[in-house]
């Protein structure tokens, strides 16, 4: 399995790659086809906007500890298949939605079709030796980085031709994964690895408690959930933030964004490989977390608009610490429950993506408020940078008693 392994990750690149932009090919896209169905303005589309995005990380956080067993017991390549080819099915589903209740219905559906993140970060940890796995682990944020480059440039230039061309494009891309996978894609857990599926473990409540019976991994996720939930500064508010502050058009939130894609994709498909090796797990994620802190209080104080794109530099840097957390913690669970530590990861994620954009617009709109005690747009970008202190001082507090990482 180790000789095949890398041709496994090639292949896991790309399927994340190509899922990743299929879902940036409909960001540009969103706005106009709420308005298409509710006949409303943009603002009321916004905030339906929200609720879709409220629903799809609802079902993501339900269903991922399943799928995620499921994979523990049947397989990733099975579960990897059907997620495939359920984002597809979706894709299509919304590009033909007459209502705005069948978008609902579309999101829900892709909340749960998610999975294919899980299962590809099993996948990871099953063919990736211990001392590579947190390299590994920064394919994902790679993928992502590289996705949101690419999906938003195609989804703008074909919502020219329509609101809903971008998502049947979004549907080929995903049937293609699915037929690749299908022909090229070995199964990376091997019978004797395999546990049996069991409901009680299938849950979001149930998988994340199991995690307490490795006394590493419980501070250290509560490490990665003060991560997910700083970044939601950056993911929700930094349209709003950078037009009010330095009254950026569209387009140029677009470069910006492009070169925020751009940096987390150097990073953690490049430099991480070399610097987690040469520093070590534990004082990537020390190091990661603090230039990660830096580049939120320099967001938050930037005075040019040049500024954001020179802050991202320590910014980026710090996606160091995720994926050496990733390692650290996959390391700590037997090969037949990455699955099942995968899938209560990602609900943890899921959970953050209802909690996180909610706090950082809130933040954001009071803190622009007329009602505000001092007019400050990069409150949530210093809220990021708290909850990301939060998080080191909670891998400090794990990471000391285990040295040997």
């Amino acid at each position: 399995m180790r000789s095949a392994g890398k041709h496994a990750l090639t292949f896991i690149f790309i399927t994340l790659l190509i899922d990743v932009i299929g879902l940036g090919i409909i960001i540009p896209v969103i706005p106009g086809l709420i308005e298409h169905l509710t006949g409303a303005g943009l603002s009321i589309a916004s905030k339906y906007s929200g609720w879709l995005t409220f629903a799809y990380a609802a079902m993501q956080f339900l269903c991922s500890p399943v799928l995620g067993g499921l994979s523990d017991r049947f397989g990733r390549r099975p579960v990897l298949l059907a997620s495939l080819i359920g984002f597809s099915i979706d894709y299509t589903f919304m590009g033909f939605a007459p209502t705005i209740g069948w978008l609902f219905v579309g999101r829900l559906i892709s909340g749960i079709t998610g999975a294919s993140f899980t299962t590809a970060g099993a996948y990871i940890a099953d063919v990736s030796p211990p001392e590579k796995r947190a390299q590994n682990f920064g394919m994902i944020g790679a993928a992502f980085g590289l996705g949101f480059i690419i999906g938003p440039v195609i989804g703008g230039l074909l919502g020219q031709y329509g609101p809903r061309v971008p998502f049947f494009a979004a549907a080929g891309l995903a049937m293609i994964n699915a037929l690749y996978g299908y022909f090229i894609l070995p199964e990376s857990l091997p019978a004797v690895n395999r546990r049996k599926f069991e409901w009680k473990r299938a849950n979001p409540a149930g998988s994340l408690l199991r995690l307490k019976k490795y006394p590493l991994i419980v501070s250290l996720v509560a490490s990665l959930i003060c991560i997910y939930v700083a970044g939601h500064a950056t993911q929700s508010t930094w349209t709003f933030y950078t037009m009010e502050k330095f009254s950026w058009n569209e387009k140029m939130v677009g470069y910006s964004l492009g070169f925020v894609g751009l940096m987390i994709a150097l990073v953690q498909g490049g430099l991480i490989r070399v610097l987690i090796p040469k520093l070590g797990q534990k004082r990537s994620v020390y190091i990661g977390l603090l230039l990660y802190a830096v580049g939120f209080i320099c967001f938050a104080f930037a005075t040019q608009g040049w500024m954001m794109f020179a802050f991202m530099i320590p910014f980026a840097l710090g996606g160091l610490a995720g994926p050496a957390l990733q390692g650290i913690i996959s390391s700590q669970v037997p090969s037949n429950e990455q699955g099942e530590l995968q899938g209560a990861l990602t609900s943890l994620m899921s959970a953050t993506s209802i909690i996180g954009p909610l706090l950082m617009t809130y933040l954001f709109n009071f803190f622009t408020s007329p009602y505000a005690p001092v007019h400050f747009p990069g409150a949530p970008f210093l809220m990021g940078a708290l909850l990301t202190i939060a998080s080191l001082l909670f891998a400090m507090r794990s990471l000391a008693t285990h040295p040997r990482h």
